[in-house]
């Protein structure tokens, strides 16, 4: 299937992606970042699936999300009927819980399950056996129960049943991990679960409060990111998934189940911004455990749990998404130097505390002691927002990043009532102001550049206005919008910078499809420079993109109109809320 026809549901620890034929074809226990046991999404059906379907039915007749909350109805009618299947994780007690209720809504429908089993991301088969009418899997350090409501039978490493189900009939079927050397975890009543997962749903729904126009786009995109927070810790991770390719084929599958500084500190500033103020609190709290130690020691990106080390290694037991190999596990990103996530932290405490969290002392202890070693090192070479492969540069966006670190230190002094040496931080941003002007600029094309010194185009230039470190109508911004438009739209979407055999900025072969945050951003930086008419446009044609459940990958291939990426994307969806939010005061003012 392609990517955009899977749906996400999950527990805020852990998600499973479900296909529109029924199939979970992607879980991992019990944590995002956990080995998978359900793995055909990156290989095939030898390496994990969960099927629940009419007997010789593929694609569901339709299928959506309960109103406003991550449990989803799927859909089909047959000659013979209609049935809906129920897929939710209800909110995680002892142990992680996977649900599948079967209901037949007209007629009868004869349905068919099969489930394969495989943990340790597809590798490991494990031993079954059945006890007391229910089947036990296990493999090393994991165990699965599965409750089901028919008889499964079990054969060449597999369990599958045929059943009927009639109208006005619920089959529930429950799927249990647990650590295999602890005894036989507590069963739930499913159904109770069913109504407390909604109930779960609606209240933190009810609490949002953005009331401005998009209000579905924008509800379900808080909804994924809520469902991408590890609600232990109020970590948040950039996907649930792990290799899932930029470009079909190619090599640029990364593993995005960790949490970046940079992804956590927008998805604060978006929840903050529709008044989810205890969000930002636990996300603060999170960053406060992950950055704990010596400044120098920040990192681009951490585990749910504040995990540092995550060595980047393949799996070539598995084929990949389409045949895009290889598949990662781990980052090699987290040993990078990436300037911009000081400007991201800092500006996100800071709209957060504008926005009604409760100051804390410590935090701003820490955040002075990460600013002392960052005025020392913001002038070196990064591998910039993109975690280039190449070589270091002067990237402008991270310098610019630099520039909105030193300016929140500014404002929190000033604004917030915060002890500093205010004058020191000015300085620091004037410096860094002057040197982006005068190297990160081409005067004779009238734009900023990707680096210094280089003619390239990246769409983070975008950020400029957005930020704040040049007006919107400042000659400067308009040209290197303008130029943006020119050299990196495609089909209407914005590329993130030329890749070319001779560009050998991001270091990897091939290509990838358009950036969505990126065309998210030329939204918003439209609309700031006046044309607001063109910056709707834009943000409804691609909020347009999102599945039919409302959920959107990193990337966009025009040529074939399909997601790329792993999916959902917090980025993404971040970006989605942060641009109807722009859009609404712009609209506003006009």
């Amino acid at each position: 299937m392609r990517i955009e026809d899977y749906a996400l549901v999950g527990d805020m620890q852990s998600a499973a992606l479900v296909g529109r034929n029924g199939s979970i074809d992607w879980l991992c226990l019990p944590r995002f970042d956990s080995p998978s046991c359900f793995t055909r999404l990156l290989g095939d059906e030898s390496n994990g699936f969960w099927r629940l379907a009419p007997t010789g039915h593929e694609q569901a007749t339709r299928r959506a999300y309960v109103e406003d909350t991550l449990i989803l109805e799927t859909v089909w009618e047959t000659p013979t009927g209609a049935v809906k299947v129920i897929d939710f994780m209800p909110p995680r007690h002892a142990n992680p819980d996977l649900v599948r209720i079967v209901e037949g809504l007209s007629g009868t429908v004869e349905m068919t399950t099969e489930i394969r089993i495989r943990f340790d991301y597809g590798r490991i088969v494990p031993w079954v056996r059945r006890r007391n009418g229910h089947l036990h899997a296990i493999g090393g350090p994991d165990s699965v129960w599965i409750h089901s409501a028919v008889p499964l039978r079990g054969g060449d490493y597999r369990h599958e049943a045929t059943f009927t189900v009639a109208a006005g009939q619920r089959l529930p079927f429950v799927f249990t991990w647990h650590p295999s050397h602890q005894p036989e975890p507590e069963r739930i009543d499913p159904l109770e679960q069913l109504a407390e997962t909604r109930l779960l749903w609606e209240e933190w729904v009810s609490r949002c409060g953005h009331r401005g126009p998009w209000r579905e786009a924008v509800v379900r995109s808080l909804i994924t990111l809520k469902a991408l927070t590890y609600s232990p810790t109020g970590g948040i991770v950039a996907a649930p998934t792990t290799s899932l390719p930029e470009h079909l084929g190619g090599v640029r599958n990364w593993d995005y189940r960790y949490c970046w500084l940079r992804d956590a500190a927008m998805t604060l500033d978006a929840l903050t911004g529709a008044g989810y103020v205890e969000e930002a609190a636990a996300w603060r709290s999170w960053l406060l455990r992950a950055i704990a130690g010596r400044p120098e020691d920040v990192q681009v990106l951490y585990g749910v749990a504040g995990e540092r080390r995550l060595p980047e290694m393949t799996l070539d037991w598995l084929s990949g998404y389409e045949n895009s190999a290889p598949v990662r596990i781990g980052n090699g990103a987290a040993t990078q130097l990436q300037l911009d996530i000081y400007g991201e932290f800092v500006d996100a405490l800071y709209q957060a505390r504008k926005q009604g969290m409760a100051p804390d002392d410590h935090a701003w202890a820490l955040v002075t002691k990460v600013m002392e070693f960052f005025e020392h090192n913001w002038d070196q070479p990064d591998e910039g927002l993109w975690e280039v492969r190449g070589p270091r540069r002067h990237f402008v966006h991270s310098k610019v990043m630099a520039w909105v670190a030193a300016d929140r230190m500014v404002r929190v002094i000033e604004e917030l009532g915060r002890r500093g040496d205010v004058e020191r931080w000015r300085a620091l941003r004037d410096r860094i102001h002057a040197e982006v002007c005068d190297k990160g600029y081409d005067p004779g094309r009238n734009t900023f550049t990707q680096s210094y010194g280089s003619r390239e185009l990246d769409a983070a230039l975008l950020q400029i206005p957005i930020v704040g470190f040049l007006p919107p109508d400042d000659p400067r911004v308009t040209g290197t919008i303008e130029a943006i438009e020119r050299e990196l739209m495609t089909d209407g979407f914005v590329l993130r910078y030329p890749l070319a055999e001779d560009n050998p900025v991001d270091g990897l072969p091939g290509g990838e499809g358009a950036f969505l945050a990126c065309s998210f951003w030329l939204a918003e930086a439209r609309a700031l420079t006046g044309r607001h008419d063109e910056a709707v446009e834009l943000f409804e044609r691609l909020v347009a993109l999102s599945n039919d459940v409302g959920l959107l990958a990193e990337e966009y291939d025009p040529r074939t109109g399909r997601q790329l990426g792993n999916f959902p994307q917090a980025f993404t969806h971040i970006h989605l809320i942060r641009t109807a939010q722009a859009l609404a005061r712009h609209a506003e003012r006009r």
